[in-house]
């Protein structure tokens, strides 16, 4: 928790770090959650805080603001801890820093919060019980920051896009444990794990129970652990060729869409590219070998990258924001600005201009990110085709008609899909679909 408030880390790579890793199954999820708890909370646990603390304008450390947000989590929404292990714990946790001196500030505000806890339990659900009543955009999007934790802003542009009930959904969605999918071989033994059908494809199963991390199956490569939001991203590419072709994946790291490109277009020449050398090395390791072994790995940027007109398939599933995906990944609702839009949506436009030189007449680009952000998704695909001739874009809708129809895509899913095509492209809404949210818009070369 400190290393996410002091830098710019993801807490899915801490959470995956050896040390983690090594601890038994109870710690391992008592951590896991206590992090992504605390991250999901954080703006709540802050109001909290202040409204305990003799000077509330006062500036805390790091290192005791860390200790008061884990322990008002466990607090406020945890029943597993007892609470006076959690305030000794608070306050000897402080104890081990730099900021021995404010171990009894610690101990002051987490008891506060302690007595506190079941009238504040009471006032939120009162809140949601009132939500209902109130009227306008404005007041509906704060009741729903404020009850769920995420940036009055961010809900305001959501509620402004998709209304006040599809905003709600997002926001109840990121609150809870990221659901988990798997991509796996028809057949494939799920041993120590129960699953279920996926929501959309075929191919994809949800995690009903069992220690996913822990699975044999899955550290093999056997067995992958992907959003089903992100297989469907790859099945749309994959839709726009059969047989053999060029395919080129760029933005390809971590490599979960290209591996399905590969499994999909088994005659298909395929060349992953990615700005990180290491990125791609761990890709490159984690693929399986019958999938590697007829692969190119290059390392470029591809906002940079020179393409000519030779491909048939090109992926762009290019850096973005990320709130599509804050379930999994709570910190971005503590670090996404309006400048950060600003700065992706160049970026996304710059590689997908240079993806669209490398396509073939006929040839099919697939611009796909996680954001739910109109910056990233619509408004680059339509400034890029606004200045370029000589493409068109093509209807995601009757691409998932014929996924539905060679049975990639169940006909329950297909159902399910239609209220993700806003008028020509695709997109996952978190809690109104069960995955994370994902933008495409599938171009063609005429």
């Amino acid at each position: 928790m400190l290393q996410m408030a002091t830098s710019d880390a993801h807490s899915d790579e801490l959470l995956r770090l050896p040390e983690v890793d090594a601890l038994s199954e109870p710690d391992r999820h008592l951590t896991t959650t206590l992090v992504l708890g605390t991250l999901r909370w954080q703006l709540v646990l802050d109001a909290r805080i202040r409204e305990l603390l003799s000077r509330p304008e006062m500036k805390l450390s790091a290192e005791v603001a860390t200790a008061l947000r884990m322990g008002a989590y466990q607090l406020l929404y945890l029943d597993r801890v007892p609470a006076h292990a959690v305030l000794h714990d608070s306050v000897e946790l402080v104890k081990l820093g730099r900021e021995r001196g404010a171990a009894g500030m610690v101990n002051a505000v987490l008891r506060g919060i302690q007595r506190s806890a079941l009238s504040v339990q009471r006032s939120e659900k009162q809140r949601i019980a009132e939500s209902g009543q109130r009227s306008g955009d404005s007041s509906q999007a704060a009741l729903i920051a404020a009850q769920f934790a995420h940036p009055a802003l961010m809900v305001e542009r959501w509620v402004r896009r998709y209304g006040v009930e599809a905003a709600a959904a997002i926001c109840r969605w990121d609150q809870e444990p990221a659901a988990l999918a798997l991509r796996a071989k028809p057949g494939t033994e799920f041993a120590g794990i129960e699953t279920e059908p996926g929501a959309f494809l075929a191919g994809a199963r949800r995690v009903v129970r069992g220690d996913v991390g822990r699975s044999e199956a899955v550290r093999s490569g056997e067995i992958r652990m992907q959003d089903e939001g992100s297989q469907l991203i790859a099945e749309v590419a994959a839709a726009a060729r059969t047989g053999s072709a060029r395919v080129l994946d760029l933005c390809a790291a971590p490599g979960g869409k290209t591996a399905i490109l590969a499994e999909r277009l088994p005659g298909a020449e395929i060349t992953a590219v990615d700005v990180s050398r290491s990125r791609l090395a761990a890709m490159r390791k984690r693929m399986p070998p019958a999938i590697a072994e007829r692969m190119r790995f290059v390392v470029s940027d591809a906002a940079k990258t020179e393409l000519q007109p030779e491909w048939d398939v090109i992926l762009c599933d290019v850096p973005c924001s990320g709130t599509g995906t804050m379930a999994r990944n709570p910190e971005i609702r503590l670090r996404v600005t309006g400048e950060d839009l600003a700065r992706q949506h160049a970026r996304q436009a710059a590689i997908l201009r240079a993806g669209l030189k490398g396509l073939k007449p006929g040839g099919r680009l697939v611009y796909s990110t996680c954001s739910l952000e109109p910056e990233e998704n619509e408004q680059v695909v339509a400034e890029v085709l606004g200045s370029v001739a000589g493409f068109r874009v093509v209807p995601v809708s009757s691409v998932l008609d014929a996924l539905a129809g060679s049975g990639v895509v169940t006909m329950e899913g297909r159902e399910r899909l239609r209220t993700a095509t806003d008028g020509d492209f695709l997109q996952t809404l978190p809690g109104v679909h069960p995955c994370d949210g994902f933008f495409a818009a599938v171009v063609e070369r005429i």
